[in-house]
């Protein structure tokens, strides 16, 4: 995939970036030679590559799954300047 001048500015465009007419080119070059090494990263073998989530070797500690805090709605609503049914109530913004 390449990029031109075109492109880049209506990216940068896209992403409310302010970009001079003149660092354009330069700018399209560096994008362009960043998805060069992406596509070299997409012709990497894989398939025998478990994946990971971390690179040290661990096992994640399981804890039971209950409640260990909370109970404080009552508590939390009573400083709000209204609420109803435990909840907060604000204004209608929408009109």
């Amino acid at each position: 995939m390449s990029l031109d001048k075109a492109t880049v500015a209506k990216v940068a465009n896209l992403a409310r970036i302010k970009v001079e007419e003149k660092d354009l080119d330069h700018l399209a070059d560096e994008l362009n030679n960043i998805l060069g090494w992406i596509e070299q990263l997409g012709e990497v073998d894989t398939d025998n590559v478990e994946p990971m989530t971390s690179v040290a070797d661990m096992q994640m500690r399981w804890r039971a799954d209950q409640v260990t805090d909370g109970g404080y709605a009552d508590d939390i609503v009573a400083n709000a300047p209204s609420g109803e049914d435990g909840f907060f109530a604000v204004p209608k913004v929408i009109e």
